[in-house]
């Protein structure tokens, strides 16, 4: 076979080329500190290290939404914070007030002070977050949550909601409470029932908050969980009956009211049951002390809600308006087991918070577990190997002057250096 003079050049040129493309790739690779420049160069682990990479960018967004909800749980347990001091202030201003050396004076300037901490707690309900959103208005962040039309009456404005932010890939995080949960939706008096004192008593007779000690029996078909404590004073024996205000018949006698049939003793218990006839059971008891006159009454009733703020205002309008003793301490008994209430409810929802910024911790753990493995993985698919492309940066400039030097050699040959 005859080669031409060009075909040998070529040949020779061509050579060079690949030798210096390949020294080029393997300088571009230390120099990047990547073994994957292009597809090409290894389409399996390019196409691995596409989709770890998008595994590893979802990741980072979920750590993003991390930030932010805990942000936002970090905020609104700081202003749940803030309201339980409130509240504990405020009940601390309702046990002063039952100093009997307190005039009306003084209790006036208790009640200003109560309505100033009514307003500073509606200013708390109405917080929002760095991006404006509020903290208790459900899934409307934008909706005021309460809003004020009359004195003590509050009106919520948002839903039932809890705003959810996504922070892995089976988790989503709620960074919001309903304001209704946390403000209004308060149970009264202990929980089952609430007690109160008529507003004409002028007896020292103070009812308790009562308790109840089966709540199966207190929840009875038959327990209409209204009823009215109603005493009558006479020849100096006081006596009490349990009208049932739904029949309006005697509890203790199963007739219409008549004269009461049990004896009072101050601090005694009064229990919801009777061996009979007729015989009862409904699982309930409270206590009335002090001396009830005749025709004094208190009432206990199923327990319904009583939103925080109407608690306040109530308890302001009592030290501005209460005309007895009596009034004032029962008015205050009911008043603070509202607070405790709320103070309570304040508290679960706080633990509730806690809970989940623990859970933001644990998911933010699990993330900065899952980075590492992701940027591990893909620094095995791509990264290059140092020592390996050093080794290979020398057999390339070898291979390039070996080309360099045959060519050189080979295009020096000619016929008439033999002639």
């Amino acid at each position: 076979m005859r080669i031409s003079t060009s075909t040998i050049y070529e040949s020779g040129i061509r050579a060079m080329q690949q030798q210096t493309e390949k020294l080029m790739q393997v300088q571009q690779q230390i120099s990047s500190g990547r073994r994957i420049l292009t597809p090409a160069d290894d389409p399996v682990a390019a196409a691995r290290v596409l989709e770890v990479s998008q595994s590893q960018s979802i990741n980072a967004q979920y750590a993003t939404n991390n930030g932010s909800a805990s942000d936002s749980l970090t905020l609104e347990e700081s202003t749940l914070g803030s309201i339980t001091t409130l509240l504990q202030n405020v009940r601390d201003i309702s046990v002063n007030a039952g100093d009997p050396t307190l005039n009306q004076s003084d209790r006036a300037s208790l009640a200003a002070a109560l309505r100033g901490s009514y307003q500073d707690l509606l200013g708390l309900a109405n917080s929002t977050d760095a991006g404006g959103q509020y903290l208790f208005s459900g899934y409307q962040g934008g909706t005021r949550p309460f809003s004020e039309s009359a004195p003590g009456v509050v009106a919520y404005n948002g839903d039932q909601g809890q705003r959810l932010i996504q922070v892995s890939s089976s988790r989503q995080i709620a960074v919001s409470d309903s304001g209704a949960d946390v403000f209004q939706r308060i149970a009264d008096g202990n929980g089952r029932f609430a007690t109160q004192a008529a507003a004409t008593n002028g007896g020292s007779g103070v009812i308790d908050s009562g308790t109840v000690l089966d709540p199966a029996k207190w929840n009875a078909v038959g327990n209409h969980k209204d009823y009215t404590i109603k005493f009558s004073v006479s020849g100096g024996v006081t006596k009490y009956d349990i009208i049932d205000n739904v029949s309006g018949n005697s509890l203790l006698t199963g007739a219409a009211p008549g004269a009461a049939p049990r004896t009072y003793t101050s601090g005694s218990n009064i229990d919801f049951s009777q061996a009979g006839p007729p015989a009862f059971d409904f699982g309930a008891r409270l206590s009335i002390s002090g001396a009830p006159s005749d025709g004094d009454s208190f009432t206990v009733k199923a327990s319904t809600h009583q939103d925080v703020f109407k608690t306040i205002d109530d308890l302001a309008n009592l030290l501005q308006t209460s005309s007895s003793n009596a009034a004032l301490t029962n008015g205050l008994t009911a008043l603070q087991r509202d607070l405790d209430n709320a103070l309570e409810n304040i508290s679960t929802v706080r633990s509730s918070t806690g809970s989940r910024m623990k859970e933001l911790d644990l998911v933010k753990s699990v993330g900065d577990n899952q980075a590492l493995q992701y940027s591990q993985t893909i620094s095995s698919l791509q990264d290059v190997d140092y020592a390996r492309a050093a080794s290979e940066l020398t057999q390339q400039q070898v291979n390039l002057e070996a080309a360099q030097k045959s060519f050189a050699k080979v295009s020096g040959l000619s016929l008439f250096n033999y002639l």
